[in-house]
């Protein structure tokens, strides 16, 4: 232990990094910034040419940053984890997406301790960051390595860190978002403390690897129930004729007791729509079953369905049928300014008007194409002329790119349901 956590000391370890995504590449640079050599390994052979080529694939980290760590020497990068070989830590950051069914596929987080186990050297320190359900990282990871013969917290050094990336944020980043980490024992904890703490702002210290799990999914559970309880709320107030978003505004007046959060279209990116499953999922193990998640997942889940019977409503009362339509979407991104379309409710409102047999297209900033239906979908140019030809215009991501003014002037029908027109008086904008 004490080698390595004098490399770690003096900026002379080798930090690995296994998947290269919206965590992997923000860490990894953060990392070689820092003043450490990273060696980033990913199975995408497209990601691996464009970091070579000095291009960043994530909108959060800078291509002159990239180009400058990979030229440099600071950032080496492979498909291959021979690359990790002589590594002194290794951050896991691979995908954990769902299966059809609601379960964990954890068969990323297989596939790199496989090939770490392969390459594998005493004394290393390893780091799970890709979210998952409490107990993966003993079950994973150290029960895995242990099968070599070795002991953690004597011969290798095992901890959890869940990854707190919120792409697009302006003012967090992985600098300054606090980081926890839990450890197998004691001196894994200590010896991951010291790792993040050299180039992240603040390092929270938690007493085992699962309570740093639970920690991801607490925080991901608490805003899909709340998410889907104002969207049930949203869904009331369009019954009775309130307006939800003034009730927000009032709420959010006081001063304790209150937090608010947002209707919309639907949840999207990789961590509220899947997180509380995995709980969820992991509870029903211990005979327990959480209502809250799968109530929240079921509402949530809703809102696309919910949007698209409410645009037939907006277009019937105008004497127009959904059926042949002419629909633009603005935005198909889960979340505004980033190019994230994992999960997004964008895509599920696309495909919902497709069903209904309308004319669909889209306008997104960040996101020019996208693949639907074996083929390739492009992003069209916002234009009067344009705008003038749609039965009706639906906000589904609210980019603060757009020219709203130029929009609301322009467009026959707007089915805003972001509040992205907030302040916009108009006889043609119909809000959620």
């Amino acid at each position: 232990m004490n080698s390595l956590v004098t490399k770690i000391e003096d900026k002379t370890a080798l930090v690995g990094v296994a998947g290269l995504g919206y965590v992997g590449l923000s860490l990894g640079v953060e990392f070689a910034k820092g003043g450490y050599q990273v060696l980033g390994v990913d199975i995408s052979q497209e990601r691996i040419n464009q970091l070579l080529r000095g291009k960043s694939y994530i909108l959060d980290v800078k291509s002159k940053d990239v180009s400058h760590l990979v030229q440099s020497g600071r950032l080496k990068v492979s498909c291959s984890y021979d690359l990790l070989r002589d590594a002194d830590t290794i951050s896991i950051c691979v995908p954990t997406p769902l299966r059809k069914t609601k379960d964990p596929d954890t068969s990323h987080i297989r596939l790199a301790v496989a090939e770490i186990k392969r390459i594998f050297h005493i004394p290393l320190l390893i780091i799970l960051e890709s979210t998952t359900y409490p107990g993966t990282t003993r079950e994973l990871v150290i029960n895995e390595i242990e099968t070599l013969g070795y002991k953690v917290g004597k011969d290798f050094y095992v901890a959890f860190s869940p990854e707190r990336v919120d792409p697009s944020n302006p003012t967090f980043n992985t600098k300054n978002i606090p980081k926890v980490i839990g450890g197998a024992t004691k001196r894994c904890t200590e010896i991951s403390r010291k790792l993040y703490g050299k180039v992240i702002e603040k390092v929270v210290v938690l007493n085992s690897t699962e309570e740093a799990e639970m920690i991801k999914l607490l925080e991901n559970t608490f805003r899909s129930v709340n998410i889907a309880l104002v969207n049930e709320m949203a869904q009331m107030c369009d019954r009775m004729g309130i307006n939800i978003w003034n009730v927000i505004e009032g709420a959010k007046t006081k001063p304790f007791g209150f937090m608010p959060f947002y209707p919309g279209p639907g949840i999207g990116g990789h961590c509220i729509p899947h997180d509380p499953m995995y709980l969820s999922w992991k509870a029903k193990t211990y005979d327990f079953y959480n209502r809250f998640i799968e109530l929240a997942t079921d509402i949530n889940g809703n809102m696309p369905h919910f949007m698209v019977k409410k645009l037939s409503r907006i277009l019937n009362e105008r004497k127009k049928p959904l059926n042949g339509s002419k629909i633009l979407i603005l935005g198909i991104a889960y979340k505004k300014d980033t190019d994230d379309i994992r999960e997004s409710p964008g895509l599920e409102i696309y495909r919902l008007l497709k069903k209904e047999k309308c004319s669909i297209e889209y306008n997104d900033p960040y996101v020019r194409t996208f693949k639907e239906g074996g083929g390739t979908i492009h992003s069209k140019k916002v234009s009067a002329q344009m705008l003038k030809k749609y039965d009706c215009v639906v906000v589904s991501t609210g980019h603060t790119h757009y020219d709203y003014p130029f929009i609301a002037k322009h467009a026959t029908l707007i089915f805003d349901t972001r509040n992205a027109f907030k302040g916009i008086k108009s006889k043609n904008i119909v809000k959620l």
